[in-house]
């Protein structure tokens, strides 16, 4: 599995630039040693870390916990309240992921179609007003 170990110093260089909160500040969130920060953010020492501490990071960076592991990993980072895949082989979190976008699939089906009814409604109550305006305006009716 390929890991983008720049990416992840990155990601979080601009965060912290975003948030506006310190290398410091990080640590303070985090709980992650000053030293595997500093090697994390400036990308000086790659080597496997524990997945608590990139889920660490993350969450102190306000993201979803699995952000920086799927920018490690070189995968699209999910959105905070998505499932996360922890690996290439995690079928149980790749089926939740899937899982998730089906139901806000169906979620978005029946707001279509409650939108539907609506234009629906405002179309007869047009159609109303129009047919109103025409006997008013019908020098014959």
């Amino acid at each position: 599995m390929a890991e983008d170990w720049s990416a992840v110093a990155q990601a979080i260089n601009a965060r912290m630039a975003e948030l506006g909160i310190s290398q410091r500040e990080l640590i303070a969130r985090s709980h992650v040693s000053k030293a595997i920060v500093r090697e994390i953010q400036h990308d000086v020492v790659r080597r496997r870390r524990s997945a608590r501490t990139l889920e660490a990071l993350s969450i102190a960076l306000d993201w979803h916990p699995g952000h920086l592991a799927a920018v490690l990993a070189e995968h699209h980072p999910p959105r905070p309240g998505e499932p996360a895949v922890r690996s290439d082989d995690d079928v149980t979190g790749r089926l939740a992921v899937v899982e998730h976008y089906v139901r806000g699939f169906a979620d978005q089906s029946s707001r279509i179609e409650e939108i539907a009814q609506e234009v629906s409604r405002i179309r007869d109550t047009v159609d109303e007003i129009l047919n109103r305006v025409s006997k008013l305006t019908d020098p014959g009716g």
